[in-house]
């Protein structure tokens, strides 16, 4: 429970940022205070934990002011029951929007006090002592030890030189921070990831370089701050080291994830394993010439001699089981040619499993990548002694790569013990394919072996929900056809969690749901697609900034080609530019008083901000139903089916619904925003589930031919 104290606290807090800021105060907003509130209350005063950690789901609708009534709620009590914050954000992005301008007004306008600090992962910082070697190595690319990926010096390396020297001489003045994000230009990735490392190839408290490491500065000015803002990304890959490694232990944080409803997918990301099987052996067969040379540098560190007399072999050895491998999959694609389109680029396992010609030579890999693993640990182990006390500038480089072969080694013994040992009864099944990997135009045809859970069900139900002090997840659209039963499904959240739906103070009735009269079926990909050639210039108004959503690129590339005479330079489409940059002519043009035309995908149909008149239309082409050769959607609908269910109801149909929310969401971006959606699929009228899919959505006008 709150003490009366906490609960004013809390109340003042809002009541102080409201007046502060020029507000009204928001029905929903003081809902979501209301719900957060009473889920965290479960949190014991003292140091001990509850006999289950608070969770707590909010969907609040665009404009409810989420980011406030999390931030107001969650801040007092954490701070009461000595527990830290942790925000997780979907992108660096609004990482850097939440430190920088939502947590300062915050703490401006309520009165409460607290500190802040950001949290990125290794990825996005300098390795002071690679880029010392990059600049020793000056643009002799010999001088490199090419045992790990990024260490591979790429086309016209020289040219990044004057970066590098650039960027020592900015640590060195103190006006950068070694943050990739605060450098003053873009960073390409041929230029980025040879200074910087992961947590394989950091040597950690024992690199010389560790007093100056923009990694470790900003991981200590994490230590005291009451509010830690991350990413999901970086959020689960603490989680699967064991948390703590580079956030607060769980036991000792509530986690809040904005953007929630990218949880499962972010889960499973984390957890899957691939090989792309030609660039391995390449890989292995290059380490083994490089380890080979190395006895001329390190054979003398003690113990490393016998270990680099059987390391070659052993790479060798699994050089030759991955070509044996990959003839067994051009044998398996080779059974399945008929098969044509972008199924002919991947086969996929049915229930996961694997076919009897892979599964001894999977065992094979996975014993062999094993031995590989520990032999690597080990010489990585005598290097580290070694550095301790022996010759730092000839070991230190060597340690690197070794220390990424390992954690390359570790990943792809993941995938091969993933092939090797078949799926336990009961829990579902993992998706296992194939897809076919081609090194551009006219490049050579490789394979990749992939393997991922097909829920995050068992994931978070072992890393988060038991672990966590407590859990807020909110999002805009975490409900499909009215009900959290999707996100449960997917996440695996306690069904005693506080489940709350916040509404958006939005008037809805300002837009108009249009459904219009069409000939062809959203189902019939053809006639479709003709008839919305005809008819998508008449629905534009030429003066108005508007945004097409396609479900499938073939179709909006289609369409491109066939109007693209008639919308003329409005026309800009996903693909032929950046994103940024197409959002950016648009806003342009709409600023100078002209028509403008988005034809994008998914990637258009969440997060993006085009509020007044920067969108008065909505076009929707189709009903977004999933792309049916996805192995994860195939494998999850496979798993449904089995057990009786129905994997297009229960599926693709709240799938739909919840795309279609997002993307109808695109429209009313402000409470005075309003406008048109035309929805061009009359399977939402024709077909039994579409009565249920129009009433998921907010309460638009409606205009139903």
């Amino acid at each position: 429970m709150l003490s009366e104290a906490l609960k004013d606290r809390i109340r003042d807090a809002y009541s102080a940022t409201v007046a502060a800021r020029n507000l009204s105060p928001r029905l929903g907003q003081r809902q979501m205070i209301g719900a957060v509130a009473r889920a965290l209350a479960r949190l014991p005063g003292d140091r001990s934990a509850p006999a289950e950690p608070p969770i707590c789901v909010v969907e609040a609708g665009t404009g409810t002011g989420k980011t406030l009534a999390y931030a107001l709620a969650a801040i007092p009590i954490a701070q009461d029951r000595g527990k830290r914050l942790v925000v997780a954000t979907a992108t660096v992005a609004l990482q850097e929007q939440f430190v920088h301008k939502d947590l300062p007004d915050i703490a401006a306008g309520s009165g409460l006090a607290f500190t802040a600090a950001l949290a990125k992962g290794r990825r996005r910082y300098v390795c002071l002592s690679k880029l010392d070697r990059q600049l020793a190595q000056g643009q002799d690319a010999s001088a490199a030890i090419p045992l790990y990926p990024d260490e591979l010096p790429a086309a016209g390396a020289g040219d990044a030189l004057p970066v590098y020297e650039a960027m020592i001489d900015a640590l060195g003045r103190g006006s950068w921070d070694g943050d990739r994000d605060s450098w003053p230009e873009a960073l390409d990735e041929p230029t980025w990831l040879p200074v910087t490392t992961d947590h394989n190839q950091c040597t950690g408290r024992r690199c010389p370089n560790v007093g100056q490491c923009s990694f470790f500065r900003a991981r200590e000015a994490l230590q005291g701050a009451d509010i830690v803002v991350a990413n999901h990304d970086l959020v689960l890959a603490d989680l699967a080291l064991g948390g703590g490694a580079i956030l607060p232990p769980p036991e000792d944080t509530i986690y809040i994830f904005d953007e929630g409803h990218h949880l499962p997918d972010k889960a499973l990301n984390h957890f899957s394993s691939f090989c792309r099987l030609h660039s391995t052996r390449q890989w292995l067969r290059g380490s083994a010439r490089g380890l080979a040379a190395g006895v001329a540098d390190i054979g003398g560190v003690a113990g490393v001699g016998p270990l680099l007399e059987k390391l070659p072999d052993q790479l060798e050895e699994l050089a030759v089981g991955l070509e044996a491998a990959e003839d067994a999959v051009v044998a398996l694609l080779a059974g399945e040619d008929a098969r044509t389109g972008r199924e002919a680029e991947r086969l996929r396992f049915p229930h996961g499993v694997v076919p009897e010609a892979l599964v001894p030579l999977a065992g094979t890999l996975a014993a062999g990548f094993g031995r590989l693993a520990s032999g690597l640990a080990r010489l990585e182990g005598c290097l580290e002694d070694e550095l301790e006390n022996g010759d730092r500038e000839s070991v230190e480089p060597w340690h690197l790569a070794v220390a990424g072969m390992r954690g390359r080694a570790e990943n792809t013994l993941a995938l091969w013990q993933d092939y090797a040992v078949p799926d336990p009864e009961g829990p579902p099944p993992r998706a296992r394919w194939i897809s076919r990997a081609r090194a551009g135009a006219g490049g050579p045809v490789g394979h990749d072996l992939l393997c991922s859970p097909i829920l995050a069900t068992d994931i978070l139900a072992e890393h988060l929900w038991p672990r966590a002090a407590g859990v807020v997840v909110t999002s805009a659209t975490l409900t499909a056809l009215g009900s959290f039963d999707r996100f449960r499904q997917r996440s695996g959240v306690p069904e005693d969690a506080i489940f709350e739906v916040v509404g958006s103070p939005f008037d809805y009735t300002r837009a108009t749901l249009s459904v219009p009269a069409m000939a062809a079926d959203g189902g019939n990909a053809a006639a479709h697609t003709e008839e919305l050639i005809e008819r998508l210039p008449g629905w534009l108004d030429p003066a108005e900034a508007a945004l097409v959503l396609f479900a499938s690129r073939r179709q909006m590339l289609e369409v491109r080609d066939g109007v693209a005479d008639r919308l003329g330079d409005r026309l800009l489409v996903q693909d032929s530019l950046g994103k940024q940059e197409i959002l950016r002519r648009h806003r342009e043009a709409v600023d100078a008083g002209r028509g403008s035309v988005i034809f994008g995908l998914a990637s258009f149909a969440e997060g993006v901000d085009l509020p007044g008149d920067y969108c008065r239309h909505v076009v929707i082409a189709k009903l977004p139903f999933a792309v049916p050769d996805s192995p994860l959607e195939a494998a999850l609908a496979e798993w449904v089916e089995d057990r009786g269910g129905n994997a297009f109801m229960e599926i693709s149909v709240p799938d739909a619904a919840l795309r279609l929310t997002q993307a109808s969401g695109r429209l009313l971006r402000t409470e005075a925003d309003g406008g048109r959606i035309t929805l061009c699929d009359r399977r939402v009228v024709t077909r039994r589930y579409g009565r249920a899919i129009l009433d998921s959505l907010p309460p638009f006008r409606r205009e139903i031919a």
